[in-house]
């Protein structure tokens, strides 16, 4: 299974870098931009374009092939396949590509890539091989190859300087040089110490009758270890029954995973995903966890998923001419503070006219202002309300939700088309620092194989993403 190549498009659709097609013509790659470029103006909103797009062949004796696209800050990221390849294989390299750029320039964007296009085509070259089977994706074996990108190492470019084979030849070994495919060789730290987060994302939809109709946590345990030499981890959990369907990081030790339920591993480098799982929650674990506010039959739906950490009842009218609403959030935490809450709603085509009155419990509030260019902002302590009329959306922003606490909106909206059509849902999307659904705990990390002894560091951190339908 392998993929035909990737193309980077900048947000005016032209292609700033691509992989080479050595296997396909020289049109194929523009085949791809044509085809993505000419679906955007179809869709009203970037995210409406379907991600895997049909892609009809050039010549009667060719096969047709599909085009597989994903949005990266202000680029594209494309990915033509052909014959029998999933899709799913294409994007997973995708993502993976992604990471990879973000390991070597932080924060990416057109420009980003433009001003280092030399590293990014060596990326390319190292990841993919001349028949499109990914290769190299590790950062620590891509480091060894492809040095990340800093000011010296562009001068010493600029002057003719091989600075790979430099620093090569003086380590006392070349790239893969290390036994251990993940690791370097030779390390050393002055303070050593390795931290690990518990991050954990909840998607969720419920219905307008506060009924969780589908539920699911993934999580994972990202890694930040700077440790010196080799040393040789064990991580030891007090309830890994919480956790199913798990996927590693190579370097743990699967068979002792089945007989103990512990992580046993060599770590890499630096920062990386240690173990990724999903959290299957029983009935009494979840429902004690969390302030129970809505019917019995909200109740009885707990016991089959993850109580949602806020109930919100939506009241929306319309009218021929536009509608009001009123969404009203109550926090279900009982000592958690979930933090950089917002609702978003979409208001339909030609909407506007927005006016809205945020306030905190049943009374006080501040008076938003009338909409009238591409933006209108209105609140205070007890919240903020914006309107967007480039998507068409009123979004509102909690930047703190104390636990029991209890939140208004209400506004009207005025629309120039008879009978106006919002979306009859609302995306609320939230944090909760130091928290995880699943109470996943680790019990205990032994280091052995080195003389010292690591600072270690663990922190829990969860997200959220709901569709809350009216």
């Amino acid at each position: 299974m392998a993929i035909d190549g990737l193309i980077i498009l900048d947000n005016t659709g032209r292609p700033i870098i691509q992989s080479g097609f050595r296997s396909t013509s020289a049109a194929y790659p523009m085949l791809h931009v044509d085809a993505f470029n000419n679906a955007l103006p179809k869709s009203h909103r970037s995210g409406d374009i379907d991600p895997v797009i049909y892609v009809p062949p050039y010549n009667v004796a060719d096969s047709p092939s599909a085009c597989c696209h994903v949005e990266c800050a202000d680029m594209r990221i494309l990915c033509p396949v052909s014959g029998d390849v999933d899709p799913l294989f294409a994007f997973a390299f995708l993502q993976t590509f992604i990471d990879i750029l973000r390991e070597y320039f932080g924060a990416l964007s057109a420009a980003t890539l433009k001003d280092n296009f030399d590293v990014v085509y060596q990326l390319l070259e190292e990841t993919l091989d001349a028949g499109g089977h990914p290769l190299t994706t590790s950062p620590n074996a891509l480091r060894d190859i492809v040095l990340p990108p800093s000011l010296l190492s562009k001068l010493l470019s600029v002057a003719g300087a091989n600075l790979n084979s430099t620093i090569n030849s003086g380590s006392g070994g070349g790239p893969f040089s290390s036994p251990i495919p993940w690791r370097k060789a030779g390390l050393r730290y002055n303070s050593n110490e390795i931290y690990f987060d518990m991050v954990e994302d909840l998607t969720a939809i419920v219905n307008k009758h506060g009924t969780t109709l589908s539920c699911s946590v993934w999580g994972k345990i990202e890694t930040n270890a700077k440790l010196s030499g080799t040393p040789d981890c064990l991580l030891t959990f007090t309830n890994p029954h919480v956790i199913t369907d798990c996927a590693f990081h190579p370097c743990i030790r699967l068979q002792r995973w089945k007989r103990d339920s512990s992580m046993s591993f060599v770590p890499p480098d630096g920062h990386f995903t240690l173990a990724e799982y999903r959290y299957t929650p029983t009935a009494t674990a979840t429902s004690a966890r969390f302030i129970s506010t809505g019917p019995p039959s909200a109740a009885l739906a707990a016991k089959e998923n993850i109580p949602i950490p806020f109930l919100l009842k939506p009241t929306v009218e319309l009218t021929d001419s536009g509608g009001t609403f009123e969404f009203k959030l109550t926090s279900r935490m009982p000592s958690q503070t979930m933090e950089a809450l917002v609702a978003e709603m979409y208001l339909g085509e030609g909407a506007g006219g927005v006016k809205c009155v945020a306030s905190r419990g049943d009374g006080g509030g501040n008076l938003g202002r009338r909409a009238h260019d591409t933006m209108s902002t209105g609140g205070s302590a007890t919240g903020s309300w914006t309107f967007d009329a480039k998507k068409m959306a009123v979004r509102w922003e909690l930047p703190v939700v104390p636990p029991s606490s209890v939140w208004l909106l209400r506004g009207s909206f005025t629309s120039p088309s008879s009978g106006p059509r919002p979306a009859h849902a609302l995306q609320v999307r939230f944090t909760v620092p130091s928290y995880t659904f699943s109470s996943l705990k680790i019990d205990q990390l032994k280091v052995t194989g080195e003389t010292y002894k690591p600072y270690k560091g663990v922190r829990g951190k969860t997200s959220g993403n709901v569709e809350w339908r009216w």
